[in-house]
């Protein structure tokens, strides 16, 4: 009896454990740009894009360990503006697009790895005081889901640090210093739903086996 209550919760556990992966990517360059001169909200929707920053490491990706290089790029448009300012730091809302790709090297795919969008309000932080601090950092950070490569749903979180801007902080461009994406892949629930099925059945025929 006690097999078969273990059978039981390996049928609920393990499709978790064995299909839940985690995959990060770090990016560096590349110019964070707001789409306005404007730092603050007047009406009009402001929002953030990243272009040309070089994804150089990727860390687990289809088991692999650490892969370094000039990999591809990652690129990014944030939602719009929605309390605070480019400035002072402020949060935009859900939106925007976020994609990863590869170039074919270091066993990633050449196109596409990961396609979605932020999927919460991204925060907009910069460290120090405007003015005063002898150089300032903005950190941007948010959630992310989408599709992953082979079309399968992934989630994440992102951040993105921004390079030193000086005492005056952001002023509309700025060059990334560096970024980090970890996503987490998981699989579609009817996946799950058929694994832990055919555990359960599993787990009849031992217990048919121990009856007999």
């Amino acid at each position: 009896m006690k097999r078969i209550v273990l059978l039981a919760l390996l049928a609920v556990t393990l499709p978790l454990a064995a299909f839940a992966d985690e995959v990060d990517f770090v990016n560096t360059g590349g110019t964070l740009t707001a789409n306005s001169t404007t730092t603050t909200l007047a009406g009009s929707t402001i929002n953030l894009t990243l272009s040309g920053s070089q994804l150089t490491q990727v860390t687990g990706f289809n088991g692999m360990g650490l892969t370094q290089g000039n990999l591809g790029t990652v690129g990014f448009t944030t939602g719009a503006l929605v309390s605070g300012s480019l400035l002072y730091g402020g949060t935009f809302g859900p939106g925007g697009s976020f994609v990863i790709m590869g170039n074919g090297q270091g066993g990633l795919p050449n196109g596409v790895i990961f396609s979605g969008t932020f999927t919460g309000n991204t925060t907009w932080t910069p460290s120090g005081t405007i003015g005063v601090s002898s150089s300032i950092l903005y950190t941007l950070t948010g959630a992310i889901s989408g599709t992953w490569y082979n079309g399968m749903t992934v989630n994440g979180a992102s951040t993105q640090i921004t390079f030193d801007t000086g005492k005056n902080g952001f002023t509309g461009s700025i060059g990334l210093g560096s970024g980090n994406t970890v996503i987490t892949v998981t699989p579609e629930p009817g996946t799950l739903g058929l694994l832990g099925t055919g555990m359960l059945g599993l787990a009849g025929i031992f217990r048919k086996k121990f009856k007999a």
